[in-house]
This record gives structure tokens, C-alpha cells and sequence, in this order.
């Protein structure tokens, strides 16, 4: 088996078939905006393809019910709504089954020692779609699918815990949501997002900590650098060396940009460099996978830190 120690990106091109609509922030050109980064500046990172996610692998997450749910909504021609923010068009399913599956691909590379960290450039994200409810533009938990898959798929090789690390803008409820109604005790997740803000969720003195294994760590709107690092700092990072995790996955959500029009922080590239420098320090194998963003020029230059720290 050959050896790689370095960082690998996965995508796909058929994630262009997940169709938003006009004026839909999650939209295909955020995947393009990121692979032409990648191609005009990190020429040398290995590219990929996603290989789709298995009915076993999903629902190892949902449950067969919520799948068949899923499949059932697509629609032959056009777009169905599945809540305000959420739709779907007939290539949806295909791109969701890609986008977890490149977070299992990616999960078997790092672990199986052909990659040292993996990207997964993917949409939809995920970290919104609850174990019965799809929402917020996601439809798949790809997250926690990728977490309880390299435990179940793994535990041979010594993966007995993974964490979970959000900084996406939004907290993310549906991986909240399957952490607590698992309650295996083998998935952390650790998370920092403004609040109050959508989807309301995520304040720890309301909804408890899931018997330690949810960190929420609530910031307000305008939150910069400074506020950012001190709740990794102080909260999320001893916590996380306390777990000691085989595998970490990131949920990487760039939305807390200054310039992103759906988030109200103010963060700037480098403090997404210094969270994945700071996380790699604890736990070097990653699998880090996309989630929101929506500033092009943002994405972009967020990707690029966020890629480079996970490559250094």
C-alpha cells in the first residue's frame, strides 16, 4: 500500500447537480471557487474524486426510513422545497451520497496511511440535517456519517474516539442531534458559533452538554480574532487534548468571514490557518469537510489558509 503523508483533496464533479436555484447561496460556483484556488495555487496537492456513500454507511447515522423519506422526494424535473432554505433537484441524492462519501473515503485514507489529512471539497454540506430532518441546506449528516464510520470500519486499526470540530458561523444542531441520540460516548463535538443566530440552537445552559460529550461555545455577532482563539484556547482545545481523539473532522464552515453575507462575525483567513494548526497540534489526522461559505473571494482565501495549515 502506497504511503502518503501529506494533505489530499476530494471532489467531485457531480456536485454541480445539486441545483439550488437562482440566487441560492449554496451553490455550485462555491465548489468552483475553491478548485480554481487549488489549481492556481496549491498546483501540487493531489486531487480526487468522491466515491458515493453506501445505504449501510448512511445509516449507520439515519435511519432506512429517513433514507427511503429522502429518495422519495426527488423530483423527476425542477426543484422541491423541502423547508425555506432546502431544496432539492433531481441530482441532489447523487451529489448528498457524494458528499459522505468523501468524508468515508477520506476517513479511510488518513487511517489506513495514505494520506496524512484529507479536504473534502463537497455540497451539500451537512452539519444542519438532523438524524430525522433535513434543514438548512443539508441533507446528510456527512460529519457524524464519517465519524461513526471510521469507529465501526476502524476499531482494528485503534479508532475508538473521534471529535468533531465545528467552526462554521451556525451551529451545527443536526450533528448536536445525532451525538445525543447515539449516546455512544465515542463522538465528541465541539462547537464555536455566533449566537443568539440561526438555528437557535447551541446555547449549553439551555440544552446541557449531552453527558460531556457536546461543547457548545456560544460567541456573540462581531466576534473577532481575539474572542475566536480565547474559546478555542480556553475551552475547546484542553477539552479536545482530555478526549484524546484518534481522528478529528472538521467541520469547516468559512461563514464566520468577515466579508460572508449570512454570518455577523468578524473573522479573517489566518484565524481559520490557526485553529486547523492549533487542532493538528492535538491530533494530526484529519478529515476536514466543507461546509458553509458563501463569499466566493472569501471561500476561497479561507480554503487556501485552512488548506496550507493542514499541509504544513
Amino acid at each position: 500500500m502506497q504511503r502518503h503523508t501529506g494533505v489530499i483533496i476530494i471532489t467531485h464533479p457531480d456536485f454541480v447537480k445539486h441545483d439550488t436555484g437562482p440566487g441560492h447561496p449554496e451553490r455550485p460556483a462555491r465548489i468552483a471557487a475553491i478548485m480554481d484556488m487549488v489549481a492556481r495555487d496549491l498546483p501540487d496537492i493531489p486531487v480526487i474524486d468522491a466515491q458515493s456513500a453506501t445505504d449501510e454507511q448512511i445509516t449507520r447515522a439515519h435511519p432506512p426510513a429517513y433514507l427511503m423519506a429522502l429518495e422519495a422526494q426527488v423530483p423527476m424535473r425542477g426543484l422541491v422545497a423541502l423547508d425555506a432554505d432546502t431544496t432539492m433537484s433531481p441530482g441532489s441524492m447523487e451529489a448528498a451520497r457524494l458528499a459522505a462519501g468523501a468524508g468515508i473515503q477520506g476517513v479511510d485514507m488518513v487511517l489506513d496511511g495514505r494520506a496524512g489529512a484529507v479536504f473534502c471539497a463537497i455540497r451539500p454540506p451537512g452539519h444542519h440535517a438532523e438524524m430525522l430532518r433535513p434543514m438548512g441546506f443539508c441533507l446528510l449528516s456527512n460529519a457524524y456519517i464519517a465519524a461513526r464510520h471510521a469507529i465501526d470500519a476502524h476499531r482494528c486499526r485503534g479508532c475508538r474516539r473521534v471529535a468533531i470540530v465545528d467552526f462554521d458561523v451556525h451551529h451545527g444542531n443536526g450533528t448536536a442531534d445525532l451525538v445525543r441520540r447515539h449516546q455512544k460516548g465515542d463522538v465528541l463535538y465541539a462547537s464555536t458559533h455566533q449566537f443568539p443566530f440561526y438555528p437557535g440552537t447551541g446555547n449549553p445552559a439551555v440544552e446541557g452538554d449531552a453527558g460531556g460529550f457536546i461543547l457548545d461555545v456560544p460567541l456573540p455577532a462581531g466576534t473577532g480574532s481575539d474572542v475566536f482563539r480565547a474559546a478555542y484556547t480556553d475551552a475547546i482545545l484542553p477539552r479536545l487534548r482530555d478526549f484524546a481523539p484518534d481522528l478529528v473532522i472538521l467541520s469547516a464552515g468559512f461563514d464566520a468571514h468577515k466579508d460572508d453575507p449570512l454570518g455577523g462575525m468578524r473573522l479573517e483567513a489566518g484565524d481559520f490557518a490557526w485553529v486547523t494548526q492549533e487542532i493538528r497540534a492535538i491530533c494530526p489526522r484529519i478529515v476536514s469537510l466543507l461546509e458553509g461559505g458563501y463569499d466566493l473571494a472569501a471561500l476561497a482565501d479561507c480554503a487556501r489558509a485552512h488548506i496550507g495549515a493542514l499541509a504544513a
